[in-house]
């Protein structure tokens, strides 16, 4: 359930969007039309239905940024295939035992400059947790981490392009573990809000946090907006603390790689239970299960 507050100073919110934000320059930046001013006590809610958690879950951890290598000869097609046969076997003991096998993270070749995706996400995770990223975590490749890819391979030898091409992210898996602790806490958000949505419902949820991490009016880091006090039911009541499941998971990665079903909303309500007049004062962008969105 989501929450409206704006029980912050504005000016200080703008001074540190414009220090940190990775969306330094007009082209990079969406244009979003928000506002600035509502009742502080006003608060928006949605409809929480309590659903039991899939039977199958998704693996917690982020697989490494890995690379596609083509296999040239013959005896290494031949490996190959018995490698492929024995991966497929190994994946229907698996299920059988009802066990969820996490996908490898598609075999990025390289990242650069205004790319957005959850592999960006992954790549300034590391990158922060060697201590080359000082910024919020917003799975946008900006400046900000473009030069924090630059500083990695200047310390490491390689050729300083700021562009995390097969080397540097080969490199860089071997120097940090990528353990996908924000796509984590993205998908226990919309897990404890919407699991009771369809899937585009639930990844229309995740793309809200997006929507604020990208505008001025909220915090330039995904964690600082899951977290912001007030904003969203779930933390305040422990729901976002329960197990995500794949599908959340799922929901998750679809919102971090830029799809947005909300055409751009910044909040959402649900109209039945909703007692604030700000919030249904709001023009409604589209209505997506229970919830309606605006901005």
């Amino acid at each position: 359930m989501m929450k409206n507050n704006i029980g912050m100073d504005q000016a200080n919110e703008m001074n540190e969007k414009n220090m940190i934000s990775e969306l330094d320059s007009v082209s990079e930046r969406k244009e979003m039309k928000v506002v600035s001013h509502m009742n502080s006590n006003e608060r928006t809610t949605v409809d929480s239905t309590n659903e039991g958690l899939d039977l199958l879950t998704f693996a917690d951890n982020m697989e490494p940024i890995t690379v596609s290598r083509k296999v040239t000869h013959g005896k290494g097609r031949t490996a190959g295939k018995r490698a492929g046969r024995v991966s497929m076997l190994l994946g229907a003991c698996a299920l059988t035992l009802g066990l969820t096998v996490a996908a490898p993270s598609a075999g990025a070749q390289k990242l650069e400059q205004g790319v957005r995706s959850e592999h960006v996400l992954q790549l300034q995770e590391q990158l922060s947790d060697l201590g080359y990223f000082d910024a919020g975590l917003t799975g946008y490749y900006g400046s900000i981490t473009k030069g924090a890819v630059r500083k990695f391979q200047q310390a490491q030898g390689l050729s300083a392009d700021g562009v995390a091409g097969p080397a540097t992210l080969n490199r860089l898996n071997k120097k940090a573990k990528a353990e996908g602790e924000t796509l984590r806490q993205l998908a226990k958000l919309i897990h404890g809000e919407a699991r009771g949505e369809s899937f585009e419902g639930q990844v229309a949820v995740g793309a809200v946090v997006m929507n604020r991490v990208h505008s001025n009016a909220f915090p330039s880091s995904i964690s600082k907006v899951i977290f912001q006090k007030g904003q969203f039911t779930a933390i305040d009541d422990g729901q976002f603390n329960t197990k995500p499941t794949q599908t959340s998971y799922r929901a998750a990665r679809k919102a971090l790689n830029g799809a947005d079903p909300t055409n751009g909303a910044l909040y959402y309500y649900n109209p039945k239970i909703a007692t604030s007049v700000w919030s249904k004062s709001r023009p409604t962008l589209l209505t997506i299960g229970q919830h309606d969105f605006t901005r």
